[in-house]
């Protein structure tokens, strides 16, 4: 089966090549899907999208008209997919269905780590060689309370960080 995978950035193209390697062939592009780009997937059997994807109505007609029978999109949301267009076209539509919670979470951990202690700030001083500790001054989280609004798998994973005390 021919593939052709839309808004490739240059991270993900090794990626999907290998994935891919020996049981179809993939062509990676770096547009993205929309009404401009739609008739290049002419011929394509499946098409692989990004987050970024325009999978609206007109869309979806024009990847049926050209031989697309199946669309995967490379991300957990499908707000921007008309389900009911697909379903009617006859278009199986597939997604990423879940991914880790823990590195959101720990990445979250990481950003407010940062923040806390003004790393970013810091960096830019020392790349400048100005080395004064003025402004720099960050504070223990241990002993005080973070509040976590919201509390999905990734706030609850947020909770239980191995960076989390407690």
């Amino acid at each position: 089966m021919e593939i052709l995978a839309f808004g490739v950035q240059d991270d993900e193209r090794p990626l999907i090549e290998r994935a891919f390697a020996g049981e179809h062939e993939v062509r990676c592009v770096d547009v993205f899907l929309n009404g401009d780009t739609a008739a290049i997937a002419r011929g394509y059997e499946a098409v692989s999208t990004s987050v970024n994807a325009d999978l609206g109505g007109p869309v979806l007609q024009t990847l049926a008209a050209g031989g697309t029978q199946f669309v995967a999109q490379r991300s957990t949301g499908f707000n921007n997919i008309d389900l009911d267009v697909a379903e009617r076209l006859a278009l199986t539509v597939a997604r990423v269905s879940s991914y880790s919670p823990y590195s959101v979470a720990e990445f979250a951990w990481t950003l407010a780590m940062a923040v806390n202690r003004r790393v970013v700030r810091a960096a830019n001083r020392t790349r400048d060689f100005d080395f004064r500790l003025e402004g720099l001054m960050g504070r223990d989280l241990r002993g005080r309370t973070v509040g976590v609004i919201g509390t999905g798998r990734i706030g609850e994973a947020f909770t239980r960080s191995p960076t989390a005390s407690g």
